[in-house]
């Protein structure tokens, strides 16, 4: 895989200056090797350019997150050697927050914008949604999930390694569901508010997301953010069959590599080598991969 890195003065130019971005796992499972390339990513960066790293853990999903998947995503953090500048202790959780939700979703309804929507996915397909609920007047309650209307027009972000990325939402995804008909906040939602409350000015995350940006820009805009964050979005590290590592398939689980005996600084490393930061596997500790984005410990690629 060929490397990855931002031009860091460019960066700066994007952030405005030393960045806070954010190391933003869910506990929906065990971390695995491609958690570990984010991690570098996120602590490698804000270190090279001087910002800080918030860790937020991501429990949104009130159906899958699990306390044991976070005690061991926290156990291998801390295993791992990458520290957070803010969230550790006590960990910063998304559910902790809703008071912030329940105020952004009130700011939305005094636009008008927020309706009751009973379509399922399955209803939905897998293109944008049409916004056949816009003007069906349902009454909000169970079994009803609740849409933010998106204005029609081209949504503008900068990203420091893809450039400029530039989308309609409104024709791309359609009016935004911010809390599905169980009650949970949606993902866009929940993370466009938490990086406008933390005042988070750089998303560091794999490039699976590239298309999540404009409508989360779009999102912010109207909860009061004046200028979006700057973004990064890197490679991801796939399988032998060319698809993603997922904390489901349990693929290069780093508790297993723990239980083998591996050294945080070989997993690191391993991590590394794979995004094609470095040539060969070899040991790196946390404190040294800001050198991987600052031309001082450069590997082939």
């Amino acid at each position: 895989m060929p490397a990855v890195r931002p031009d860091l003065s460019a960066l700066l130019r994007l952030t405005g200056g030393a960045p806070l971005t954010r190391f933003a796992p869910s506990p929906t499972g065990y971390l695995h090797l491609g958690h570990v390339v984010n991690a570098i990513y996120v602590w490698g960066v804000a270190g090279a350019a001087g910002g800080h790293v918030v860790l937020r853990i991501e429990d949104h999903d009130r159906l899958r997150c699990r306390p044991m998947y976070e005690d061991a995503l926290l156990e291998d953090l801390d295993w791992l050697g990458f520290s957070p500048d803010e969230g550790r202790v006590p960990p910063a959780r998304q559910s902790d927050h809703t008071a912030a939700f329940a105020a952004a979703l009130d700011a939305l309804d005094a636009q008008g914008r927020v309706y009751a929507c009973d379509c399922s996915r399955q209803r939905i397909g897998a293109g944008a949604y049409d916004g056949r609920c816009r003007d069906r007047g349902l009454p909000r309650g169970p079994g009803r999930g609740l849409r933010v209307r998106i204005d029609d027009g081209w949504v503008h972000a900068d990203d420091a390694c893809l450039g400029a990325i530039d989308e309609r939402p409104a024709l791309d995804s359609g009016d935004l569901l911010i809390r599905d008909r169980d009650g949970h906040w949606t993902y866009q939602f929940a993370v466009t508010v938490d990086d406008l409350r933390q005042g988070v000015t750089l998303v560091i995350r794999g490039e699976d997301l590239v298309g999540s940006t404009a409508r989360q820009v779009a999102l912010a805009r109207l909860l009061g953010r004046t200028a979006p964050p700057a973004f990064l979005h890197h490679p991801l590290v796939m399988t032998r069959e060319g698809r993603k590592l997922s904390k489901s398939s349990g693929d290069t689980g780093i508790r297993e590599l723990r239980s083998r005996g591996i050294p945080p600084e070989t997993v690191i490393g391993m991590a590394a080598a794979a995004a094609g930061l470095i040539g060969d596997p070899r040991p790196v500790p946390a404190r040294g991969v800001p050198a991987l984005f600052t031309g001082s410990d450069h590997g082939p690629g």
